[in-house]
């Protein structure tokens, strides 16, 4: 039901948004004689339908199909944890008609978690925006005497607890690891196929606790069918305003969230990654979509040039390889 109203929510916000938006000129690119795009541009999602990557593809498919007067077709390909999908637009011609939508896992993490990936997040693309990052909030079953991250820490020494997770080697999985490691306790890891089972199980007490993405939790947090402790990044949330981060109760240092990109094939254009990272830009400063995505449970990001993103990748990739290696599951898939 939550995650429902915030399609609806979104959808409502983006028609009075995109509205504003059209008052603006579109943004020069390539000759005149050929602008771009000069056909239909498919935007992959690289999962199945509902989730947050495709609420952010649609709503920045919209915007630039305003601006560039052409369609930004969303097309889901999911399967392989996103590798499917990315491996599709990797291969797909580089003439900016077809780009990714690529959360972290895609970019930064399925490189350590595969034997042998069939794409490199580092030469087969090439980086456009950086458009939100999404902090995750720790959630307990309510039958767990815990209320607080100090609470949750003391309870588990010596008790045998579990925590969900979305699949192995996603971030669900890997932010509790890092919890798990920066508390010095165990728990045994219960990884479902997606979000909504591993809530549905916590809910019902079958596990005790969770690291997920805000939009899927809210409504059972709001509904007191699970209790919320804290949130992953050193920022407070909008979404969650009185939940303090878990670097502010005890648990030094912590940081950490996934984050969503769009990525275009290697050899694409410089002009036309360009004009999209500038389009881009421009969309992630309105006023109206900053405040709908922190309402969401997002950060939204004002992106930093494209030369740059090519730096934060690598320095993701290896980032996250050392908690994948921490985890165990190098190489796993």
């Amino acid at each position: 039901m939550a995650v429902a109203q915030a399609r609806s929510a979104m959808k409502a916000l983006l028609g009075s948004a995109l509205l504003a938006l059209m008052a603006v000129g579109a943004t020069g690119g390539r000759a005149a004689a050929e602008p771009y795009p000069t056909r239909p541009v498919t935007f992959v999602v690289p999962f199945a339908p509902g989730g947050g990557t495709e609420f952010l593809a649609r709503m920045l498919g919209q915007h630039l199909e305003q601006r560039l007067g052409k369609p930004f077709v969303i097309e889901n390909r999911p399967g392989g944890g996103g590798v499917v999908g990315a491996l599709s637009v990797a291969r797909a011609a580089p003439d900016g008609c077809t780009i990714l939508m690529a959360p972290s896992p895609v970019m930064a993490i399925n490189v350590s978690l595969h034997k042998k990936l069939p794409y490199d997040p580092t030469t087969d693309f090439v980086p456009v925006a950086l458009v939100a990052a999404t902090p995750y909030v720790l959630v307990v079953t309510p039958s767990l005497p815990a209320h607080s991250v100090s609470g949750l820490i003391e309870h588990a020494k010596g008790r045998p607890l579990a925590f969900a997770s979305a699949g192995l080697g996603t971030p669900h999985h890997l932010f509790a690891q890092m919890f798990k490691s920066s508390i010095g306790v165990e728990m045994t890891h219960v990884p479902y196929r997606g979000s909504v089972p591993a809530l549905t199980d916590v809910a019902a007490g079958h596990v005790q606790l969770m690291f997920c993405d805000i939009p899927p939790a809210l409504g059972l947090v709001k509904e007191g069918k699970e209790r919320a402790l804290g949130v992953s990044t050193k920022e407070r949330v909008s979404a969650l305003p009185d939940l303090l981060p878990l670097a502010e109760q005890g648990v030094s240092g912590f940081d950490a969230a996934s984050w969503q990109m769009v990525v275009a094939p290697a050899g694409t254009p410089k002009d036309i990654v360009e004009q999209l990272h500038g389009e881009i830009k421009q969309f992630m400063r309105h006023p109206g979509i900053r405040q709908h995505g922190s309402d969401m449970g997002l950060l939204p990001i004002d992106t930093p040039s494209v030369a740059s993103l090519q730096i934060f990748v690598q320095t993701e990739i290896t980032r996250w390889g050392k908690v994948v290696e921490q985890a165990g599951i190098a190489g796993s898939q």
